[in-house]
Protein backbone atom coordinates (compact mmCIF):
# COMPACT_ATOMS: atom_id res chain seq x y z
CA UNK A 1 0.00 0.00 0.00
CA UNK A 2 1.30 3.43 -0.94
CA UNK A 3 1.83 5.89 1.87
CA UNK A 4 0.25 9.32 1.93
CA UNK A 5 2.61 12.01 0.80
CA UNK A 6 3.38 14.54 3.51
CA UNK A 7 1.99 18.00 3.03
CA UNK A 8 4.46 20.37 1.44
CA UNK A 9 5.16 23.65 3.15
CA UNK A 10 3.04 26.39 1.64
CA UNK A 11 5.07 29.23 0.13
CA UNK A 12 5.65 32.24 2.32
CA UNK A 13 4.42 35.68 1.30
CA UNK A 14 8.05 36.57 0.65
CA UNK A 15 8.43 33.69 -1.85
CA UNK A 16 5.04 34.38 -3.47
CA UNK A 17 5.96 38.02 -4.12
CA UNK A 18 9.27 36.96 -5.66
CA UNK A 19 7.48 34.60 -8.03
CA UNK A 20 4.96 37.32 -8.91
CA UNK A 21 7.78 39.70 -9.79
CA UNK A 22 9.52 37.03 -11.88
CA UNK A 23 6.23 36.38 -13.65
CA UNK A 24 5.73 40.09 -14.29
CA UNK A 25 9.18 40.34 -15.89
CA UNK A 26 8.56 37.29 -18.09
CA UNK A 27 5.00 38.19 -19.12
CA UNK A 28 6.01 41.72 -20.08
CA UNK A 29 9.20 40.50 -21.77
CA UNK A 30 11.27 43.05 -19.87
CA UNK A 31 14.84 43.24 -21.12
CA UNK A 32 17.97 44.06 -19.10
CA UNK A 33 17.98 47.76 -18.29
CA UNK A 34 14.19 48.12 -18.41
CA UNK A 35 12.41 49.41 -15.32
CA UNK A 36 9.77 47.81 -13.13
CA UNK A 37 6.83 49.91 -11.93
CA UNK A 38 7.42 51.88 -8.71
CA UNK A 39 7.20 49.97 -5.41
CA UNK A 40 3.94 51.70 -4.49
CA UNK A 41 2.30 50.56 -7.73
CA UNK A 42 3.60 47.00 -7.34
CA UNK A 43 2.34 46.89 -3.74
CA UNK A 44 -1.09 48.13 -4.87
CA UNK A 45 -1.33 45.58 -7.70
CA UNK A 46 -0.31 42.72 -5.38
CA UNK A 47 -2.41 43.91 -2.46
CA UNK A 48 0.49 43.86 -0.02
CA UNK A 49 2.67 46.34 1.85
CA UNK A 50 5.61 48.18 0.32
CA UNK A 51 7.88 46.49 2.86
CA UNK A 52 6.96 43.07 1.45
CA UNK A 53 7.68 44.27 -2.07
CA UNK A 54 10.98 45.79 -0.94
CA UNK A 55 12.07 42.53 0.73
CA UNK A 56 11.27 40.53 -2.42
CA UNK A 57 13.21 43.02 -4.55
CA UNK A 58 16.24 42.70 -2.26
CA UNK A 59 16.12 38.92 -2.59
CA UNK A 60 15.96 39.14 -6.38
CA UNK A 61 18.87 41.59 -6.28
CA UNK A 62 20.95 39.01 -4.39
CA UNK A 63 20.17 36.52 -7.17
CA UNK A 64 21.30 38.99 -9.83
CA UNK A 65 17.85 39.39 -11.36
CA UNK A 66 17.13 42.99 -10.36
CA UNK A 67 19.16 46.05 -9.45
CA UNK A 68 18.07 49.15 -7.57
CA UNK A 69 19.38 52.50 -8.74
CA UNK A 70 19.05 54.87 -5.84
CA UNK A 71 16.64 57.68 -6.56
CA UNK A 72 15.74 56.26 -9.97
CA UNK A 73 14.01 52.88 -9.60
CA UNK A 74 14.31 49.11 -9.93
CA UNK A 75 15.59 47.60 -13.17
CA UNK A 76 16.01 44.18 -14.73
CA UNK A 77 19.66 43.22 -14.56
CA UNK A 78 21.82 41.65 -17.26
CA UNK A 79 22.15 37.94 -16.56
CA UNK A 80 25.36 36.98 -14.80
CA UNK A 81 26.78 33.80 -13.29
CA UNK A 82 28.42 35.84 -10.52
CA UNK A 83 25.70 35.22 -7.88
CA UNK A 84 25.84 31.50 -8.66
CA UNK A 85 29.62 31.60 -8.43
CA UNK A 86 29.54 33.38 -5.08
CA UNK A 87 26.86 31.13 -3.58
CA UNK A 88 28.42 27.92 -4.89
CA UNK A 89 31.84 28.75 -3.54
CA UNK A 90 30.36 29.84 -0.20
CA UNK A 91 28.00 26.90 0.19
CA UNK A 92 30.46 24.12 -0.52
CA UNK A 93 32.47 22.54 2.25
CA UNK A 94 36.01 21.26 2.10
CA UNK A 95 35.19 17.57 2.08
CA UNK A 96 36.97 15.32 -0.39
CA UNK A 97 33.69 14.49 -2.12
CA UNK A 98 32.98 18.16 -2.92
CA UNK A 99 36.48 18.60 -4.32
CA UNK A 100 36.34 15.45 -6.44
CA UNK A 101 32.92 16.33 -7.84
CA UNK A 102 34.00 19.85 -8.80
CA UNK A 103 37.16 18.53 -10.43
CA UNK A 104 35.16 15.92 -12.35
CA UNK A 105 32.65 18.47 -13.67
CA UNK A 106 35.49 20.64 -14.89
CA UNK A 107 37.27 17.66 -16.44
CA UNK A 108 34.15 16.56 -18.34
CA UNK A 109 33.51 20.07 -19.66
CA UNK A 110 37.06 20.59 -20.89
CA UNK A 111 37.79 17.15 -22.31
CA UNK A 112 34.41 17.11 -24.01
CA UNK A 113 34.95 20.46 -25.74
CA UNK A 114 38.68 20.48 -26.44
CA UNK A 115 38.11 19.00 -29.90
CA UNK A 116 36.33 22.15 -30.99
CA UNK A 117 39.21 24.27 -29.75
CA UNK A 118 41.65 22.13 -31.73
CA UNK A 119 39.60 22.71 -34.88
CA UNK A 120 39.28 26.48 -34.57
CA UNK A 121 41.93 28.03 -32.30
CA UNK A 122 43.86 30.82 -34.08
CA UNK A 123 47.63 31.11 -34.09
CA UNK A 124 47.44 34.25 -31.96
CA UNK A 125 45.79 32.30 -29.12
CA UNK A 126 48.38 29.54 -29.44
CA UNK A 127 51.12 32.14 -29.11
CA UNK A 128 49.48 33.51 -25.94
CA UNK A 129 49.16 30.00 -24.51
CA UNK A 130 52.86 29.41 -25.11
CA UNK A 131 53.69 32.69 -23.36
CA UNK A 132 51.65 31.58 -20.36
CA UNK A 133 53.31 28.16 -20.22
CA UNK A 134 56.71 29.86 -20.48
CA UNK A 135 55.86 31.89 -17.37
CA UNK A 136 54.72 28.68 -15.67
CA UNK A 137 58.06 27.09 -16.54
CA UNK A 138 60.05 29.96 -15.05
CA UNK A 139 58.02 29.78 -11.84
CA UNK A 140 58.25 25.98 -11.69
CA UNK A 141 62.04 26.15 -11.93
CA UNK A 142 61.98 28.38 -8.84
CA UNK A 143 59.55 26.05 -7.07
CA UNK A 144 56.87 28.74 -7.14
CA UNK A 145 53.08 28.39 -7.49
CA UNK A 146 51.47 29.64 -10.71
CA UNK A 147 47.74 29.59 -9.90
CA UNK A 148 47.11 32.85 -11.78
CA UNK A 149 48.76 31.56 -14.95
CA UNK A 150 46.84 28.29 -14.56
CA UNK A 151 43.50 30.11 -14.54
CA UNK A 152 44.53 32.26 -17.54
CA UNK A 153 45.61 29.13 -19.42
CA UNK A 154 42.28 27.34 -19.10
CA UNK A 155 40.31 30.48 -19.93
CA UNK A 156 42.37 31.12 -23.05
CA UNK A 157 42.19 27.49 -24.15
CA UNK A 158 38.46 27.86 -24.79
CA UNK A 159 38.20 31.56 -25.60
CA UNK A 160 38.19 30.89 -29.34
CA UNK A 161 34.83 29.12 -29.05
CA UNK A 162 33.22 32.47 -28.19
CA UNK A 163 30.75 30.70 -25.90
CA UNK A 164 29.90 32.97 -22.98
CA UNK A 165 27.92 30.26 -21.22
CA UNK A 166 30.87 27.86 -21.39
CA UNK A 167 33.32 30.51 -20.21
CA UNK A 168 31.09 31.35 -17.26
CA UNK A 169 30.55 27.72 -16.30
CA UNK A 170 34.27 26.99 -16.43
CA UNK A 171 34.91 30.02 -14.25
CA UNK A 172 32.21 28.99 -11.77
CA UNK A 173 33.57 25.50 -11.26
CA UNK A 174 37.23 26.54 -11.37
CA UNK A 175 36.92 29.24 -8.72
CA UNK A 176 34.67 27.10 -6.52
CA UNK A 177 37.19 24.24 -6.79
CA UNK A 178 40.05 26.53 -5.81
CA UNK A 179 38.06 27.79 -2.84
CA UNK A 180 37.02 24.44 -1.36
CA UNK A 181 40.41 22.80 -1.99
CA UNK A 182 42.54 25.88 -1.15
CA UNK A 183 44.48 24.72 -4.21
CA UNK A 184 46.35 27.99 -4.73
CA UNK A 185 48.04 27.52 -1.33
CA UNK A 186 48.79 23.81 -1.56
CA UNK A 187 52.37 22.65 -1.81
CA UNK A 188 53.13 21.10 -5.20
CA UNK A 189 56.04 18.69 -4.85
CA UNK A 190 56.50 18.54 -8.63
CA UNK A 191 55.61 21.89 -10.25
CA UNK A 192 57.62 20.93 -13.34
CA UNK A 193 55.25 18.02 -13.93
CA UNK A 194 52.30 20.42 -13.73
CA UNK A 195 54.02 22.76 -16.19
CA UNK A 196 54.71 19.77 -18.47
CA UNK A 197 51.01 18.90 -18.54
CA UNK A 198 50.12 22.41 -19.74
CA UNK A 199 52.97 22.45 -22.24
CA UNK A 200 51.89 19.11 -23.71
CA UNK A 201 48.27 20.26 -23.99
CA UNK A 202 49.30 23.34 -25.98
CA UNK A 203 51.55 21.38 -28.31
CA UNK A 204 48.85 18.77 -28.97
CA UNK A 205 46.41 21.56 -29.79
CA UNK A 206 49.00 23.21 -32.04
CA UNK A 207 49.41 19.90 -33.94
CA UNK A 208 45.61 19.79 -34.30
CA UNK A 209 45.63 16.43 -32.52
CA UNK A 210 42.33 16.33 -30.65
CA UNK A 211 42.84 12.88 -29.14
CA UNK A 212 46.26 13.75 -27.73
CA UNK A 213 44.95 17.05 -26.35
CA UNK A 214 42.04 15.26 -24.70
CA UNK A 215 44.33 12.63 -23.18
CA UNK A 216 46.74 15.28 -21.88
CA UNK A 217 43.88 17.23 -20.29
CA UNK A 218 42.59 14.07 -18.66
CA UNK A 219 46.03 13.31 -17.24
CA UNK A 220 46.31 16.89 -15.99
CA UNK A 221 43.17 16.49 -13.89
CA UNK A 222 44.55 13.30 -12.39
CA UNK A 223 47.65 15.30 -11.46
CA UNK A 224 45.52 17.95 -9.75
CA UNK A 225 43.99 15.32 -7.49
CA UNK A 226 47.40 13.86 -6.74
CA UNK A 227 48.58 17.25 -5.44
CA UNK A 228 45.50 17.42 -3.18
CA UNK A 229 45.95 13.84 -1.96
CA UNK A 230 49.63 14.43 -1.09
CA UNK A 231 48.74 17.52 0.92
CA UNK A 232 45.94 15.69 2.70
CA UNK A 233 48.29 12.84 3.58
CA UNK A 234 50.72 15.37 5.07
CA UNK A 235 48.03 17.24 7.01
CA UNK A 236 46.14 14.12 8.15
CA UNK A 237 48.66 11.29 8.48
CA UNK A 238 46.05 9.17 10.25
CA UNK A 239 43.60 9.35 7.33
CA UNK A 240 40.92 11.68 6.01
CA UNK A 241 37.76 11.82 8.09
CA UNK A 242 35.91 14.27 5.83
CA UNK A 243 34.88 11.77 3.18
Amino acid sequence: MKTIRPLTRPPTLHETVQESLRGFIAENDLKPGEALPPETELAHQLGISRNSVREAIKSLESLGILETRRGIGVFVKEFSFQPLLDNLAYGLGSGLRDIEELREIRRVLETGLIGRTVAMIPEADLAELREITARMHRRALKGESFAEEDQQFHHLLFRCQNNRMLTSLLEVFWRAFYKVSDFANLANSDPLATWQDHHDIVEAVARRDAEAARARLDRHYDGIMQVIDRNRATSHPGGDDNQ
